[in-house]
């Protein structure tokens, strides 16, 4: 089996070099691929999820193609109805009636407040969220609800609507250092070159990656002036193509506990700057993988940190180049009021770069939550490196030593 050698001076997933151009090279790269090796013409099949086998094609919902809900995309999206939109205004108005304390930028003890879904009445959302999130985690692995009134209400609705909507999926985990339990989606000018900036704080495009939680929303409040589009993958159908086309080997090499990501500063209590955890993960039955594109480079600049080798940087291509493949990608425009849901043990994600609008009150604006779910997937111990824990609805988020649990209603 003839293979690629990557070449190690280029850095193929920064945020920089992440565009229609890198686009088009990495459908070279699938071809140029293909064309070195011979398809397995009989693969183990497994699944569903729950019965998987390491290194077999897993038959799941969640190993779709993009060709499956392209042409009827209304399969995967909720437009919420008259009956729905005014039970959430309505619970949002009891919120405030019930007083918000705020303090400069901060909604204090909202997460206090809000502790269950009884707390935020949704009789007939309420029981359609929790069944999205069934399908999350047990089915297709992604979600899209359109017609939050975000352009009827202020930040601050906004946010009390979001997180309460929250509760129904799962706990809310810490964002950043600072403890965001809701964060902010906008360019709000920092440094795209320096290493330690979080992308969601910048104008420019995010590598396909996988978020610190069991499940990831996005809340549209405005939309870029141009670009800023969203895309997903099945991290399931790049790991079952791999397999398809031969290399048994990377996925092999994806699985092994070799695969160090940098923490961009924010270290937990007792934490290295880095963490250590497969991107192909067999456990009880699950396959759940765990991926963050532009990590692995930067955990380099730690000189205990073992350099990345020639076939890692192969899989990394390959691995990054399917995601991105028109086979395997969806893609969708989030207009105000859309809420897109996804499963981070099966699902991929990313974001082009974007030219945003001069007022700052009309850029780019989303409310990101992370939550778990209680009786979610059992996970490998790897995890309790990354997310604290390894339970159940109590997993997930960053938390650094001195952060206080807090709600934003504007970014910061």
């Amino acid at each position: 089996m003839q293979q690629i050698e990557p070449n190690p001076a280029q850095n193929l997933l920064s945020p920089q070099t992440l565009t229609e151009a890198s686009l088009s090279a990495d459908i070279q790269l699938l071809q140029s691929l293909a064309a070195k090796v011979q398809p397995w013409q009989t693969l183990e099949v497994s699944g569903p999820q729950g019965s998987v086998r390491p290194f077999s094609l897993v038959q799941d919902p969640s190993a779709w193609l993009a060709s499956d809900f392209k042409v009827n995309p209304e399969v995967f999206i909720h437009r919420l109805s008259d009956a729905e939109v005014s039970e959430l205004k309505a619970a949002v108005a009891a919120v405030l009636q019930q007083g918000v304390q705020q303090q400069g930028n901060l909604l204090l003890l909202l997460h206090a407040k809000l502790v269950t879904e009884t707390d935020f009445p949704l009789p007939k959302l309420g029981p359609k969220l929790k069944a999205m999130r069934e399908n999350l985690r047990s089915g297709r692995g992604f979600q899209l609800i359109r017609g939050i009134p975000v352009e009827q209400w202020s930040n601050r609705e906004s946010v009390i609507a979001y997180y309460g909507m929250g509760l129904y999926l799962g706990k809310a985990n810490p964002q950043n250092r600072k403890g965001h339990l809701v964060g902010h989606i906008k360019d709000i000018g920092h440094d795209l070159s320096n290493p330690m900036t979080r992308l969601y704080a910048t104008n420019g495009a995010q590598p396909f990656h996988c978020d610190m939680s069991d499940i990831v929303g996005l809340l549209c409040l405005k939309r870029a002036k141009q670009g800023g589009n969203s895309s997903w993958s099945s991290a399931v159908s790049v790991h079952n193509e791999l397999l398809r086309r031969g290399r048994q080997d990377l996925v092999e090499e994806l699985a092994k506990d070799q695969w160090y990501l940098d923490r961009k500063g924010e270290i937990p209590e007792g934490k290295l700057p880095y963490y250590r955890i497969p991107i192909v993960n067999y456990h009880q039955g699950y396959l759940s993988v765990n991926y963050s594109a532009t990590y692995y480079e930067l955990a380099q600049r730690h000189p205990e940190v073992p350099r990345l080798t020639a076939k890692q940087k192969e899989a990394l291509q390959y691995f990054n180049a399917l995601a991105r493949s028109d086979d395997l990608r969806m893609d969708w425009t989030l207009e105000p009021g859309d809420i897109q849901l996804l499963y981070n043990h099966t699902m991929l994600h990313n974001r082009t770069a974007f030219t945003d609008h001069e007022d700052y009150n009309e850029r780019r604006h989303l409310l990101r939550l992370w939550v778990s779910p209680q009786g979610d997937r059992q996970l490998p111990q790897c995890y309790a490196d990354l997310w604290g824990s390894i339970a159940s609805g109590s997993r997930g988020g960053i938390i650094c030593p001195g952060a206080q649990l807090t709600i934003p209603i504007e970014a910061e």
